[in-house]
C-alpha cells in the first residue's frame, strides 16, 4: 500500500494501480521507453494491473516478465468491463490510468482517474471524467515514486 497525503484533503491510501494499454502504456502496440522500469519501481509497493483490448496483439508478449496482472478484455461493452474490474479491485483504492472513451468510466469511479494526452490522443470523455490530466506516461508513474509530485497537483 501507497498512502500520499494531500494538504487540504484526505490522504490516498492506494493498492492498485489499474492502466490502460494501448495509448497509455504503449504506442502501436510497443511500450514506451522508460515504462518497465517504473511498473518494477511501483510493484514492490501496489499491485499493477493492465486492462486492454489489446488492439495490436502483443501486450502478452510486451509485458512478459513484468509484475503486473494483465487482462484482456473482448471488443464489447469495454467501458463497462473496464468499470466492473476496478470495482471487483477496490475501487476506493485503486488509481486508474487511460486516454480512451472505454476509460472513462473507470477514471470517474477510481479513487483518482488520470488522463493521459500522448501521441493517440484522449478522448474528451476521458478528460472530463479524470482527477488529473498529465501528458506523459512516465510522468504519471513518476508521480507515484515521488510523491511530491502528485501533491503539488492535487493540494487545496
Amino acid at each position: 500500500m501507497l498512502t500520499i497525503a494531500i494538504p487540504g484533503g484526505v490522504p490516498l491510501c492506494i493498492a492498485n494501480l489499474l492502466l490502460d494499454y494501448n495509448g497509455t502504456l504503449a504506442r502501436d502496440g510497443e511500450l514506451l521507453p522508460g515504462v518497465a522500469e517504473r511498473l518494477l519501481v511501483l510493484a514492490a509497493h501496489i499491485d499493477i494491473h493492465v486492462l486492454t483490448a489489446d488492439t495490436h496483439g502483443t501486450v502478452a508478449e510486451k509485458l512478459a516478465g513484468l509484475p503486473c496482472r494483465l487482462t484482456v478484455i473482448g471488443s464489447d461493452r469495454q467501458d463497462q468491463r473496464k468499470l466492473e474490474y476496478l470495482v471487483d479491485i477496490a475501487s476506493k483504492n485503486t488509481v486508474a490510468v487511460g486516454n480512451g472513451r472505454n476509460d472513462a468510466l473507470m477514471l470517474r469511479e477510481a479513487l483518482l482517474g488520470i488522463c493521459l494526452v500522448q501521441e493517440e490522443g484522449a478522448a474528451i470523455q476521458a478528460m472530463m471524467a479524470a482527477d488529473v490530466v498529465a501528458s506523459n506516461i512516465v510522468d504519471v508513474l513518476d508521480m507515484f515514486i515521488y510523491p511530491s509530485r502528485l501533491v503539488a497537483t492535487l493540494r487545496n
